[in-house]
């Protein structure tokens, strides 16, 4: 980590006037919702520990109350570790993440919005906060840096919504007729659903900012009273150099026996369960050994002082890219502590650096642990990697009754202190990796102390379904980029706490994650979804990316050589560009900002610099950014025209030299997430993009409103084929293409419905074909369903 921000632009956001009641001690009017004394989980020893998970068949009202207070102040309590205005709008060093202002009103703001989609209450608290923090980040890369030019709200009015928002909540669990004595189970088709939705939000977000706060410098961070300090160890001296069985234990693997599994969390289970939960899939696990415990910091330590961080074999192509970007060389939290070379460290926890604790599992990120396996197993001569999904559910113990799940009927305090579990926030840091109680295989922490990394990519159990209040928690990450976690940490509570949670980030991401070390020839059946063809990978192959320069630059000659064919459906980008342009002439618009999402490797971008002087091209795929950013900078780009089978002739993709590419940029970032900083476009295109995400709502909700893309005035091309495919769809999220009863639902009405209801106003409509060679002798042929929309209010 490094304390050095070369852009200071954040520093807009500092006002000067809140740094004594942001000072190391909060006067009582810090507090929106109960004060920490006052709460339920407050221990006899004066500490907030969370409570257990709530059972939707017998939950009384008074324990929904709780169970939400006690979340609330958790983060409150979290937040008050934060020393001064700079800690809440300093961006993190690594730029990849919004500063902690916004994690500070994102909960309350996914209450409002959530809360408003099941019905539960009428309207809006306030549109603009419900805008700006309704959207966290998910980074694409390590090197994306273009999030923290904003204009945050100031602190009084973050704390002011918070207050509006909690009065909100409270009331919602004090009216409802669903929270009544003898209520029915709370299912996933309740209203109320939304409710619990919204505190297992907030739990998520109390691990993601104490991750936040973890990489803040310590100048700008100090432990809360009441919050739960660190694991007692934590205050023993520590040796060096450390040595195998007395500072940590020596690596043990242990057998298991091939099984048979199935995973997935019953429908009826009576806890709320996040989407990607669902579902079921049986697994055959064959025989592997696993280690006792978690990797630690000492047997980390022999793969850094051996140059493990500056060896380029033992480390995947992106996981080298991404040491040699940061300039890694130890773990992140490591805090050197000597001259270079010695290998001597402290060691960096949530509000304290410590003497190194060298029996502490090693907290790394996928890419690390990776890097530590390969080494391992040309140290051992045998193959060592990651454990998938299926063997970590092998080494666990039978989950048969609710009180298999241990966070559903114990406190943080309850589970640390009588079952060995470091989880719910039973202490404030990790703990040795041969503290925790073993499993009947003689496992420890197989749940707690920290998250492990798994061969897996993040993937949906068969049966799985998005829910209709929230379509784009777990879909869009089905993209071969992220990498499962299982097991939870210290500070996992609720949900994430439970045996049934699947987790999962990008894997140069940290997240109080380990990794327990496997032993097979096998692969353990871990699930990837980062082949060739697959839908996360289905347009970064250099094929695709050929075929989509043809598309774009290629001659109406060169996508259609036959003259029998339909040469006025080619270069579709080039002419969608155009009927956005005409439309925005027409409507008295002229010059000003274009956004282009979905714009693959940029025709129709450069086109629209042809009217507006600056555009801006965003696509989800790196290969499509590339090559465009290739033609922005140096005008021609070759590639292959594909005839028959492997063979092809050479092109070249050019550049109208007309056309000013200085107006245009590109950017690599998901159109269901869109950064917040991109507001007041003079004219929005989405050309053959929606029926391609996995939440086109989640876009579409974007173009108006406050903050929204589309300027007030301001015009948006929508243009699709409605190819809905639940390859790249979930079928919950489509707009249209099937049956409702007996209502045919298609998506050109849905349209209709959503952007007039936002404020748009549909101005031209149109079907407008398109062609794409495959090969000499294949061509698909499109027709577009366009329509231009201008934003009334």
């Amino acid at each position: 980590m490094t304390d050095d921000l070369t852009d200071e632009s954040w520093r807009q956001n500092l006002e000067g006037r809140f740094e004594e009641c942001l000072g190391p001690v909060r006067n009582p009017d810090w507090w929106t919702g109960l004060p920490p004394e006052r709460c339920p989980g407050w221990t006899n020893d004066g500490r907030l520990t969370s409570l257990s998970l709530p059972n939707l068949a017998t939950c009384t009202r008074e324990q929904v109350r709780a169970y939400f207070d006690n979340g609330w102040t958790l983060t409150e309590l979290l937040f008050s570790g934060l020393i001064g205005e700079e800690a809440f709008y300093r961006p993190p060093y690594h730029h990849l993440r919004h500063p902690m202002v916004f994690y500070y009103c994102h909960p309350p703001a996914l209450y409002v919005n959530k809360l408003r989609v099941a019905g539960l209450i009428p309207a809006p608290l306030n549109p603009y906060f419900e805008r700006i923090f309704e959207t966290g980040v998910d980074e694409m890369r390590w090197d994306d840096m273009s999030k923290n030019a904003m204009r945050w709200p100031a602190f009084d009015e973050a704390q002011e919504y918070r207050k509006a928002v909690y009065a909100l909540v409270r009331r919602v669990i004090e009216e409802h007729p669903g929270l009544a004595e003898g209520h029915p189970p709370i299912t996933q088709n309740d209203p109320l659903w939304a409710l619990f939705m919204g505190f297992e939000h907030e739990r998520i977000h109390l691990e993601t900012s104490s991750v936040l706060i973890h990489e803040l410098p310590l100048r700008l961070v100090r432990r809360p009273a009441g919050w739960m300090p660190p694991h007692s160890s934590a205050a023993s001296p520590a040796a060096f150099p450390p040595v195998a069985g007395r500072d940590y234990p020596e690596m043990e693997l242990l057998p298991v026996a091939a099984t048979r599994l199935r995973l997935g969390k019953p429908a009826d289970w009576p806890s709320y369960g996040w989407d990607n939960e669902y579902g079921s899939r049986g697994v055959d696990v064959q025989p592997f050994r696993a280690g006792r415990g978690l990797v630690s910091n000492g047997e980390f330590w022999q793969f850094v002082a051996d140059g493990g961080y500056r060896d380029r074999q033992w480390w995947s192509e992106t996981g080298w890219s991404w040491r040699t970007y940061r300039n890694v060389k130890w773990p992140t939290f490591w805090v050197p502590d000597g001259p270079a070379g010695s290998h001597r460290f402290r060691l960096r926890t949530l509000f304290e650096e410590v003497d190194m604790r060298w029996d502490w599992p090693a907290e790394v990120n996928w890419h690390e642990a990776g890097a530590y396996c390969a080494w391992l197993s040309a140290r051992l001569g045998e193959p060592c990697r990651l454990p998938s999904e299926a063997e970590h559910n092998a080494l666990r113990d039978p989950v048969v009754t609710v009180a298999d799940d241990p966070v559903m009927v114990a406190d943080g305090a309850a589970l640390i202190r009588e079952r060995g579990l470091n989880l719910n926030l039973g202490c404030g840091s990790s703990s040795p990796v041969t503290a925790g109680a073993r499993t009947a295989k003689g496992f420890q922490d197989v749940f707690g102390n920290v998250w492990q990394w798994l061969g897996d990519q993040f993937n949906p159990l068969p049966g799985a379904r998005v829910h209709p209040y929230y379509d784009d928690f777990s879909s869009p990450c089905y993209d071969g980029e992220h990498q499962m976690i299982l097991g939870g940490s210290w500070i996992s509570t609720g949900d994430e706490a439970s045996v049934w949670s699947r987790f999962h980030f990008r894997p140069h991401f940290f997240q109080h994650a380990g990794f327990r070390v496997v032993q097979a020839a096998h692969d353990g059946g871990a699930v990837r979804l980062d082949a060739e063809g697959a839908p996360g990978k289905a347009y970064e192959s250099a094929g695709i990316t050929n075929e989509y320069l043809l598309l774009h630059y290629g001659s109406p000659q060169e996508q259609m050589p036959h003259a029998s064919g339909p040469r006025d459906a080619c270069q579709f980008p080039l002419r969608a560009a155009h009927w956005l342009m005409e439309g925005a002439r027409e409507l008295g618009i002229g010059g000003g900002r274009a956004l282009d999402v979905g714009c693959a490797v940029g025709g129709a971008s450069f086109e629209l610099a042809r009217m507006f002087g600056e555009v801006l091209g965003i696509d989800l795929s790196r290969s499509f950014i590339d090559a465009a950013a290739t033609l922005r900078d140096q005008g021609v780009l070759e590639y292959a025209c594909r005839d028959e089978g492997e063979l092809a002739h050479p092109l070249l993709a050019q550049v109208d030299p007309a056309i000013d590419r200085s107006r245009v940029a590109f950017r690599q970032a998901d159109a269901c997430s869109l950064p917040a900083e991109l507001t007041d476009y003079d004219a929005v295109l989405l050309a053959n993009l929606l029926c391609r995400l996995p939440s086109p709502k989640s876009l579409l909700g974007r173009l108006g409103g406050p903050r929204g893309l589309v300027r007030t005035g301001g015009v948006v091309a929508i243009l699709s084929p409605y190819t809905w495919l639940e390859q790249f769809t979930p079928r919950g999220a489509w707009l249209g293409g099937y049956m409702d009863g007996d209502c045919a639902v298609r998506s050109a009405d849905v349209l209709r419905a959503l952007l007039g209801a936002d404020g748009f106003e549909l101005r031209r409509e149109a079907e407008i074909p398109l062609v794409i060679r495959e090969h000499a002798r294949k061509y698909q042929y499109i027709v577009t369903h366009a329509m231009l929309w201008q934003r009334m209010r």
